[in-house]
């Protein structure tokens, strides 16, 4: 299948995005360079200098609303790829409305308890939306220890789900870009597997 083709079909799908940190930055990038037509994206923070060893951030974007930042950056990768953003904390009664319509979501949070409740929210409310979570993806090296798993059919995990990060482990560029490829990657087979 030719890129034009690919593009047309992804372009008639609405992906989620919860958090806009290492993960969701590069995997909202690497989704609208793919040709998906509507991204919702979801974080309460601003990009800060420690942000840009793995973030897809500028140092002029210093100081602005990731997802205000990553809704410029994206329009000047790809103007068609419609951009949402939810400049708020996402919890278990917002969470439904923040990603009504999408036809799955990408977990991208640092904190295990946000995780646990989006994952849960939509278990509960959502179900039978997909959502590809992020697990394991501190340091460097050992690139055959990140994986993708399939849970179910509305589950999937892609990191090395062990490596969390800690005062001790930082989030590197390489390792961060490595699983946020590749939640892009399964959230682009699923769309390419639906009826548009």
């Amino acid at each position: 299948m030719k890129f034009p083709e690919i593009k047309s079909h992804l372009s008639k799908f609405k992906v989620g995005i919860a958090g806009a940190g290492g993960l969701g930055s590069n995997c909202a990038v690497a989704l609208a360079r793919s040709g998906v037509g509507t991204l919702v994206i979801s974080d309460f923070d601003i990009v800060e200098w420690t942000n840009l060893n793995r973030q897809y951030y500028f140092t002029d974007q210093v100081g602005m609303q990731k997802t205000d930042a990553l809704r410029d950056n994206i329009a000047r990768i790809n103007p068609e790829t419609i951009v949402i953003t939810h400049n708020i904390v996402l919890d278990a009664s917002n969470i439904p409305v923040v990603f009504e319509g999408c036809d799955l979501v990408i977990e991208a949070f640092d904190r295990s308890d946000m995780k646990e409740i989006l994952i849960e929210t939509m278990q509960r409310i959502m179900q039978g939306t997909p959502i590809i979570i992020g697990s394991g993806v501190a340091g460097w090296g050992k690139s055959d220890s990140v994986s993708f798993r399939k849970i179910d059919d509305t589950m999937f995990v892609c990191g090395d789900e062990s490596t969390e990060v800690s005062e001790s482990m930082s989030a590197m560029a390489p390792k961060v870009g490595m699983v946020a490829n590749m939640q892009a990657n399964v959230a682009i087979e699923i769309l390419m597997n639906l009826k548009g």
